[in-house]
Order: C-alpha cells, then structure tokens, then sequence
C-alpha cells in the first residue's frame, strides 16, 4: 500500500475513538513499528492532534476536537492544481475567484517547506491569456446559471461588425473553443440550433421563458456533429499529407474544420482523412494562404489546383509591358 494510503487508514483507525498501540497498527497496516512513529510524525505535521500516552492504560489517540480529515497531495498533485488554476484563468474561466479560495484552502494546510516546494516548482509556468472583453466573465455565469434553470434569455448579438440584433435563445451549454467561448442554444428568431460567440454578445437578460436540455447533450459533441455536417459528401475518401514547419501545422491543424479530420501529426507533418468533394471545395483556397510555409506531399490533385490557383493569380499581374 502507497504511503498516502497508510497513512489515511492510519487516520481512520485512530478516528474510531479507541486508543492504539503502535504495535497494533503495524500489524493491521502491516507495516514496521517505525514506520508507523514516522507517519504520525507526518500526520502531526499536517495539524492532526495526535497524543501518545505511556503506561498500562497508554496508547495513541486523538484529540476529540478534530472534526476535519487533511488532504495529502504529492509535490506534483499539487503543481497540477495549480498550474490547472492558470490555464483556467487564462481561459477566462468564470469561476476563478471560488478555485482561488479552494488553493488557498489547500495552501494554508501546508507547511513552510511544503509551500516553498509548491513555489519552486510552479515558477516556471505561465499562461498568457487574451485581451476579453470585462463583461465575459458575468455573461459566463448567466448563461450557465440560465442552462442549469431552464430559462430562456434574450440577448443583444451583433454579428461582426453589424449592429447587435435582439433574438431569445435557450443555452444548452458551453464551449471554449481557440480561445473563444461559445454558448450552444436555441434560437427562437431561427427556430434551429446555433452557436453564439459570447464576446459579442452586449446585453442579456431573463424571460419567463423556460425550456429543457435535450437528453445527454453536450457541446462539443455538437461542434462536432456540425463540422461533420459542412462535409460535401460522405466519400470517396482521400489521405491528405502536408509538410511544414511546426507552428505552421499548429495553425493548419488548428482550423475549425480541418481539425476534426486530423489522423496523425509529427513534427514536420500532418495527415488528415477528408472527402473529396469537400476537399476540392474548400482546400485549395485555404491552404494557398500559407504561400511556400507549407508543402503538400499528396494527393496529387490537390496539388494541381492549389498550382493551377497560383498560376492564375501571377498572371492576373503580370504587366505586358514587363
């Protein structure tokens, strides 16, 4: 049995009430006598009230006024809770102030040497998150709070650069998604399922309006369902191998669509299994606008038009007078 696990059920035997010996737990733990005196020392560390008594009516017990069991985490568990609240608060997370109060918890059961191990270890990681707007954060708590209620919302949504149009909508869900978080729901206005950007939403507020979550829904789950949906046909279909430089297949790979289809990815290339109506569609023109950053190893066709693609822009330019 894993330290950490003799040392909770150590915890719960003497929890009972009853007053043991150290030879009774090493037996019941099977474990040395002296690797019990080393766990209670680390118990006692962790603020667990811990008395031992000598004499014939002697043993180890402990105080009755501890209500609370510590939580022991490995110097790694707790650099992943942390490092996990970064991510989170780089992804504008609506919730980290509660996960910020849950570490300090955590952090003030530590001792000295436990907390400057924490720290050294999670120095060296940082997320850098992007520029959102202020009103995210609130409209993240709504939107769940409506998808947990059942209630429909109305919302101001502006569409790029227009206006923002009102419509009522019930949110499903959530999804962040490259940086961006969504709110998969019911359109009213086109009476379809949509997703809607969360940053461009001005103004929400409540209606008297409720609703119900299709069973077993999830968002990402939906995202992939529509990406599936923007296919031109079911087949025939084709092995799509590219070559390029690894930020440049980061962003390649990283394309609402494409991304769905990606079957292996190295260092120097990504493969991907796609139709081949969708893939003369739409690929030529995408991947022309990495210019030389990336190369494409097959299928042939797709090499010919992206060719043929930039053949024709050249000689839209070429002066004849040249």
């Amino acid at each position: 049995m894993a330290k950490w696990d003799n040392m909770l059920s150590m915890l719960w035997m003497l929890r009972s009430g009853r007053k043991l010996t150290a030879a009774q737990i090493a037996d019941s733990l099977e474990i040395s006598v002296r690797t019990v005196y080393r766990y209670l020392d680390a118990l006692s560390a962790s603020g667990v009230p811990v008395v031992a008594e000598s004499g014939h009516d002697g043993g180890i017990r402990i105080l009755e006024t501890f209500k609370e069991t510590p939580l022991f985490f490995q110097s790694v568990e707790l650099k992943a809770l942390l490092d996990a609240y970064k991510f989170a608060q780089g992804a504008g997370y609506p919730y980290t102030g509660e996960l910020e109060s849950a570490l300090k918890k955590v952090e003030n059961g530590l001792h000295e040497e436990q907390r400057q191990d924490l720290s050294d270890r999670t120095s060296a990681l940082d997320v850098i998150s992007p520029a959102r707007p202020p009103s995210v954060v609130p409209l993240l708590r709504d939107l769940e709070q409506a998808a947990k209620e059942g209630q429909t919302v109305r919302i101001a949504y502006r569409k790029r650069d227009a206006e923002p149009a009102e419509r009522e909508i019930d949110p499903y869900g959530l999804a962040y998604d490259r940086n961006v978080w969504y709110t998969v729901a019911f359109c009213h206005r086109s009476q379809a399922v949509r997703t809607f950007r969360v940053d461009r939403i001005a103004r929400l507020e409540p209606t008297e309006g409720r609703f119900e979550t299709p069973e077993r829904f999830s968002a990402s789950a939906y995202f992939r369902e529509q990406s599936k949906q923007g296919r031109e046909a079911e087949g025939p279909l084709t092995v799509i191998r590219i070559e390029g430089e690894p930020d440049t297949l980061d962003a390649v790979c990283g394309h609402w669509h494409l991304r769905h289809y990606l079957t292996e990815r190295t260092d120097r290339e990504a493969r991907f299994l796609l139709d081949i109506p969708t893939m003369n569609k739409y690929l030529p023109r995408h991947l022309l606008t990495f210019g030389t950053a990336i190369r494409i190893l097959e299928p042939v066709e797709l090499r010919r038009m992206i060719r043929e693609l930039a053949r024709g822009i050249a000689n839209q330019y070429i002066d004849e007078s040249d």
